[in-house]
């Protein structure tokens, strides 16, 4: 499986924001078997997924077949529509192990004293979604968060159809799960540390591929969906995110990812201007889509600015990238467990500040 992440030979930040997100990918969704489906009369039997399985059946050019037109059509969502856009009424985290197992979630729930109501995983092109992971997280009252990355394929292959036996696969096993999800397609893109990415990529390009994945999930049935749209906060020498927008129809959530590397750092600083530049293109709700703060910036004491920002500027809420780095100013230790004063911090603003 190639990776999503290339080294940038870009700046020395740009650099280290490659560097910071190599971690995620070594938490790959592995690749399950879809079942036997079978559809009758009046009778639906439900997809599953295999997690004995190491791979999926593929073929043609390494893609993977799903089922007929005629047997997507036959399967019924439970659910439909995007997540409520209610403000400060999500919280979310990423953690390593996910989705192999929801045992970490647990103990970050655990530390923090509620269970997340969004789980992030990331997925590489042609990994089958993850819905015995989702099922465990649904049990606690939770929705995933699935950033899907195309990784080994070219953002014109997917705009112009060749991706489809994939999409249309993932679309009818999204389908078949039954409940909500959140799916963000190649975020951070005005950015240039990946390569369908700012100076790498066209932005109308990327647009087109946005977009005929939303219409090819929408025709397929899969409108459980929530489509969230996912750009780095705004930093000098990176692309203008209007460039990349797709327009009001094909989006439900707009998303902004973005860390507290330093003590002087403020919310209106790392935010502030991207919030401003999404609003004047949208009235879409805004989800702080990954975040943290490291011990450098003087963790806990930082924590309350986080929530404090998404009251005051009517955002969703945020999403915690629970994991220990180092190695740079932004590689720090993000993770809570093990850090007394941040975990308590952390709990007083979940109480205060949301839902």
């Amino acid at each position: 499986m190639s990776r999503r992440l290339l080294r940038s030979i870009a700046s020395l930040r740009g650099l280290d924001e490659v560097l910071r997100r190599c971690l995620r990918f070594r938490v790959r969704a592995s690749a399950c078997a879809v079942a036997v489906l079978a559809v009758a009369a009046l009778t639906l039997a439900s997809c599953q997924d295999d997690p004995s399985a190491g791979s999926v059946a593929r073929q043609g050019g390494g893609q993977r077949h799903g089922p007929s037109a005629a047997a997507r059509a036959a399967t019924v969502a439970t659910a439909s529509g995007p997540l409520p856009g209610t403000t400060a009424s999500y919280l979310g985290v990423f953690e390593n192990g996910v989705p192999s197992s929801v045992a970490p979630v647990r103990t970050f729930a655990a530390a923090v004293g509620r269970w997340p109501n969004i789980v992030l995983y990331y997925s590489g092109w042609n990994d089958a979604f993850q819905s015995r992971f989702a099922a465990a997280v649904r049990a606690h009252g939770g929705t995933v968060l699935v950033d899907l990355a195309p990784t080994g394929v070219s953002l014109w292959s997917i705009a112009y159809g060749q991706q489809d036996a994939f999409l249309n696969s993932y679309a009818h096993e999204v389908r078949s799960y039954g409940h909500p999800v959140i799916i963000s397609f190649a975020g951070e893109m005005n950015g240039n540390w990946y390569p369908y990415g700012w100076t790498h990529a066209s932005p109308a390009l990327w647009v087109r591929a946005w977009r005929h994945i939303v219409t090819l999930f929408r025709r397929d049935g899969a409108t459980n969906v929530t489509w969230m749209w996912t750009v780095n906060r705004m930093t000098n020498g990176e692309g203008p995110i209007a460039d990349w927008w797709p327009g009001a129809s094909y989006v439900n959530w707009t998303g902004i990812d973005g860390y507290v590397y330093y003590g002087s750092d403020t919310f209106a600083g790392i935010f502030g201007s991207t919030i401003s530049a999404i609003r004047r293109l949208t009235h879409k709700p805004i989800f702080i889509a990954e975040t943290a703060v490291g011990q450098v910036a003087g963790q806990a004491a930082k924590i309350p600015l986080l929530f404090a920002g998404v009251k005051n500027y009517r955002l969703l809420g945020l999403l915690w990238f629970d994991v220990a780095q180092e190695g740079s100013i932004f590689k720090q230790d993000w993770r809570l467990e093990g850090h007394q004063a941040a975990v308590a911090a952390f709990r007083r603003a979940v109480s205060h500040y949301l839902r």
